[in-house]
């Protein structure tokens, strides 16, 4: 049996062609931000999957499998709810300026596809106006543009600063895996669920138990006293109780390998798998939880069984990329109040710290 190994960054960017960048303001009101996912210039094909009873997106109806357009050009994540949306404005904007888009006529006559989900963060920071607009849109739209073939940062960044996850501090994560075969599939989410990441009896991060060989070792089951603790000091997910009800998680699943839109949204579905893994509850009424998929197309089609280990690699890699959300997100404290990271919270799971 093959040992399956992440790629090189253990990120989004694993896959080839694939850019990520970022853009947030943290002070002064603001608790925000926004991430931008830009697919090579010829675009890739895509498709999504929508879940929960509170969904904030844009242009996920053209990744329909029976609908015309075949390949998207970025996808933007942002806070600031519903308002979050006009990032996306912004994105279509510099890609039309640079040429990119679905040609529509002659020469520059194009129009980039940019579908968009949010999350909800509104207040977080203090002060419920301070929310991503076009500017943020732009960017993070310049940051991936420049980003190189780095890891993608995760952690308190763009769509993920204001983020919160069942009262713990959320955050943007990030894995990937290379399959047998060469094939790579990776995943990036930003964590913002009205449902806990942590095993409430024990404290251990439900995504833990699904790293790949030595991702998560460093971990310990944390004291009980620091559980009960811990379980006492749970705070709503929204600021001061405001909006406690009101979440939702997004990501983005990649893969060189070329599918079809009704693929790429199958790899959604499942990816959605990965995150009930990661999170619980998931998909309630006050999420809109929403994954969309990225084909590049740099490696052949799959065929079924093939394919089958590319679902099965997708949801652990949105379970992983929860674990890395939840680790590397540092606590935060605004006006509206505090969120303790995982680490600060459960720190007798992590070796280094005195273990009682």
């Amino acid at each position: 049996m093959t040992v399956l190994q992440p790629g090189l960054t253990n990120s989004l960017t694993d896959v080839a062609g694939i850019r990520v960048g970022h853009a947030d303001r943290r002070g002064d009101g603001w608790l925000s931000g926004t991430t931008v996912v830009l697919a090579p210039e010829r675009g890739a094909v895509a498709g999504v999957d929508v879940r929960g009873g509170g969904p904030g997106t844009r242009e996920t109806d053209v990744l329909d499998p029976r609908n015309l357009v075949e390949r998207i050009h970025a996808v933007t994540l942002s806070g600031g709810s519903a308002f979050g949306l006009v990032a996306a404005d912004a994105v279509m904007g510099r890609l039309f300026d640079a040429g990119v888009g679905y040609p529509v006529g002659g020469p520059g006559e194009v129009v980039p596809i940019v579908p968009g989900a949010v999350i909800f963060d509104l207040g977080r920071g203090g002060d419920f106006a301070s929310r991503p607009g076009a500017a943020m849109g732009e960017e993070a739209y310049d940051g991936a543009l420049s980003s190189g073939v780095g890891p993608v940062p995760i952690g308190v960044v763009g769509a993920g600063t204001g983020a919160v996850a069942g009262g713990l501090k959320g955050a943007v994560g990030s894995a990937s895996v290379v399959l047998s075969d060469g094939t790579t599939v990776a995943a990036l989410v930003v964590v913002n669920s009205f449902g806990s990441c942590v095993d409430p009896m024990t404290g251990e991060l439900y995504s833990a138990r699904f790293g790949l060989p030595g991702e998560f070792a460093e971990l310990l089951l944390p004291d009980a006293d620091e559980v009960a603790a811990a379980r006492a000091a749970a705070v709503p997910c929204g600021p001061g109780g405001r909006g406690a009800t009101l979440a939702t998680t997004i990501g983005v699943v990649a893969t060189d390998a070329t599918l079809t839109k009704a693929q790429c949204a199958k790899v959604s579905g499942i990816a959605h798998d990965g995150m009930a893994r990661g999170i619980r509850p998931v998909h309630t009424m006050f999420d809109g939880d929403t994954v969309f998929t990225l084909a590049t197309g740099d490696r052949g089609a799959p065929d079924p069984l093939a394919f089958h280990a590319l679902l099965d690699a997708a949801g652990d890699c949105f379970t992983r990329a929860i674990g890395s959300a939840m680790l590397a997100a540092v606590s935060v404290q605004t006006p509206a109040g505090r969120w303790r990271s995982y680490r600060d919270a459960f720190s007798s799971a992590f070796p280094a710290a005195p273990h009682r």
